[in-house]
C-alpha cells in the first residue's frame, strides 16, 4: 500500500478546505465533477456518429482506443499499488463532497480518460482539443477538491491518457485505426427539403392533372 507525499496532503487540504468555505463554487464543481463521465463520453458518441467527413469519426475511434488502453494500464496499476483514497485515509481530516466507494484512487480513472479523450481530439484539431484539455484539468482539480483523489493520483491518470493517446498518434498505431474506421458502417443524416410555394408538381404515384382526361372527354369516350 503507498502512502501519499507530503505535497499531496498540502495541496489536498489546500483544495478541499476552499471548497469546505466557498458554496458559490462547491456546487457548480461537484456537479460539473459527477457529470463529466458522461459529457466526455457523449463527445465520443457525437464525433463518431457526425463526424465521418470532417475526420472527427478517426478521431472519436482513436480517443476510445486510447481510453480503453489507458484505464487498462491504470487498472493494472491501481492493483499494485493500492493506495486509499483521501477520505478514507483521513476521514477526520478529508470533507466528502459526493459519495464514492472506497477502492484504491491511483491513478484516477477519470482523469485518464478525459486526458486520453482530450489529447486525442488535440491531435485531430487545435481548438476544440484545447478546450477539452482545459476541461479535464479542471476535472482533475475537482477531484481533488471534493475529497477523492490525492494530487498525485490525478497527475498519474493524465499522464497515462496522454502517452496513450500519442501512442496511438504513432505511424503504425494510425494506420491500424484508418483501416479500423474504414469498416465501422457510414451514419448518415439525411435532410428533407420541403417543396417551394407554387410548386404544383403532382407527388408520386398520383396521377398527373395534365394528362387526366376531363369528364367531356371521358363521356365522349363512353358513347
Amino acid at each position: 500500500m503507498a502512502a501519499a507525499m507530503p505535497v499531496d496532503h498540502a495541496l489536498l487540504h489546500a483544495l478541499n478546505g476552499f471548497l469546505v468555505h466557498h458554496d458559490a463554487v462547491e456546487d457548480p464543481l461537484t456537479v460539473y465533477v459527477n457529470a463529466a463521465e458522461g459529457l466526455f463520453a457523449a463527445l465520443l458518441v457525437t464525433l463518431f456518429v457526425l463526424g465521418a467527413a470532417s475526420g472527427a469519426r478517426r478521431a472519436a475511434v482513436a480517443a476510445g482506443l486510447a481510453t480503453a488502453l489507458a484505464l487498462g494500464i491504470g487498472q493494472v496499476i491501481s492493483r499494485v499499488v493500492d493506495r486509499p483514497r483521501p477520505f478514507v485515509s483521513d476521514p477526520g481530516g478529508v470533507r466528502l463532497f459526493s459519495h464514492h466507494a472506497a477502492d484504491p484512487g491511483f491513478p484516477s480513472d477519470h482523469a485518464t480518460a478525459a486526458f486520453a479523450i482530450a489529447v486525442s481530439v488535440l491531435l485531430w484539431r487545435r481548438r476544440p482539443g484545447l478546450a477539452l484539455v482545459a476541461l479535464a484539468a479542471v476535472l482533475c482539480v475537482g477531484r481533488v477538491a471534493i475529497g477523492v483523489h490525492y494530487p498525485t493520483d490525478v497527475v498519474a491518470g493524465a499522464a497515462i491518457g496522454t502517452l496513450c493517446a500519442l501512442a496511438l498518434d504513432t505511424p503504425p498505431a494510425r494506420r491500424a485505426v484508418d483501416r479500423l474506421v474504414a469498416l465501422t458502417p457510414r451514419v448518415s443524416v439525411r435532410r428533407t427539403t420541403p417543396p417551394a410555394s407554387g410548386d404544383s408538381s403532382p407527388a408520386p404515384g398520383s396521377p398527373d392533372p395534365a394528362r387526366s382526361p376531363s369528364p367531356a372527354a371521358r363521356s365522349s369516350s363512353r358513347a
